[in-house]
């Protein structure tokens, strides 16, 4: 396979954030998805964001599964910390990481297949034992790298392009991730950079649990006649579509709205995308009220997004374990190790 590499070369007049780095340098590989995929939007916004937080690239560690999305860590901070996990896995890779090393800023990027399906057991578990990470699940509503079948998101009742009729209900992460306990709860869309940036820098300076769930369409798979993800099911039957739908067009697709505005996204076949950005006076920490008022506008048939959630006295795993200021990974063998000893006045203390 032959790889396509940036010049190392930056120009000179680019501009620097406060800790001396350009946006360039929060980059990575270049991308080998399909061109227009939502995915590289979200990596955009994801590289823009630590660009100004300002963070120093190689205080981040990022982790992800198996899948698209998954792929997706190789094409941004390129000089951070990186760890791909098999399937489903990469929530319990992070919290390892995380007990060890306290100091990092943790970014775990995922897909709706990777995290809603062989992940689930694993999603839940990070949420609830408030994991301090920046989960992003970049949602596209099929398992597009093996060649469209359905994800755990699909509709039931929405047909595959063979033909296929999927029996099983969808699984809402955003409804999950209230439930579990996540600390801050945000849906954005990949095609929305200044709803999208702030998303991920609030989730990225969180300190706790913080999960978004990015609608991020696949240009390749699902709209066609009998999907209810489709163009043309969510135009004519304007039914609770709260997922997905899916670019035709293989040119990026943006859009700016106001807060309260529902907005349709003219795409190039004429076709529509219905978004609902919520409103100024929307309480985000009444985690109850969050779930009423996405269950009430997905009755709609319309999509909300924007933070659904922010509990400002969050705290994480390190405060409910009562662990170490210092990192693990900072400890030398004795320290870890202290002797039998030391386990005995342990055990001791335990009886």
């Amino acid at each position: 396979m032959t790889f396509i590499t940036k010049p190392a070369l930056h120009h000179p007049s680019l501009v620097q954030n406060k800790v001396g780095y350009t946006r360039r340098d929060y980059e990575g590989r270049v991308s080998t998805l399909c061109a227009g995929c939502g995915h590289d939007s979200i990596s955009a916004a994801i590289v823009q964001a630590c660009w100004e937080l300002d963070i120093e690239p190689h205080r981040v560690a990022k982790l992800s599964g198996i899948g698209c999305s998954s792929k997706t860590p190789d094409y941004f901070l390129g000089a951070s910390h990186g760890f791909n996990t098999v399937h489903g896995r990469m929530p319990s890779v992070l919290t390892g990481a995380n007990l060890a090393n306290r100091e990092l800023i943790y970014l775990g990027v995922s897909g709706d297949g990777d995290s809603a399906s062989i992940g689930l057991g694993q999603f839940a578990n990070a949420m609830r034992r408030g994991v301090s990470m920046a989960y992003i699940v970049e949602n596209n509503g099929v398992y597009g790298l093996t060649k469209g079948q359905f994800s755990a998101t699909a509709d039931r009742g929405s047909k595959s392009k063979k033909g296929v009729v999927n029996n099983d209900s969808p699984i809402d992460l955003v409804g999950l991730a209230l439930q579990l306990g996540a600390t801050y709860v945000g849906r954005s869309f990949s095609g929305d950079k200044e709803q999208l940036v702030p998303l991920i820098k609030g989730a990225i300076g969180h300190g706790g649990a913080a999960f978004i769930d990015v609608i991020s369409p696949c240009i390749a798979f699902n709209n066609h006649s009998g999907s209810t993800k489709s163009y043309d099911y969510v135009r004519e039957h304007n039914e609770a579509v709260s997922r997905i739908d899916f670019f035709t067009s293989r040119d990026e697709i943006t859009t700016q709205y106001e807060p309260g505005q529902v907005v349709e996204v003219e795409q190039h076949d004429g076709k529509t995308l219905r978004l609902r950005k919520l409103h100024n006076d929307y309480d985000p920490s009444d985690r109850y009220g969050a779930l009423s008022y996405i269950n009430e506008q997905q009755a709609r048939g319309e999509i909300v997004t924007g933070l659904l959630y922010l509990d400002p006295d969050a705290t994480d795993l390190h405060a409910a374990l009562n662990t170490s200021d210092t990192p693990l990974a900072a400890f030398d063998s004795k320290q870890l190790c202290p002797g039998s000893e030391a386990l005995k006045k342990l055990n001791a203390s335990l009886s």
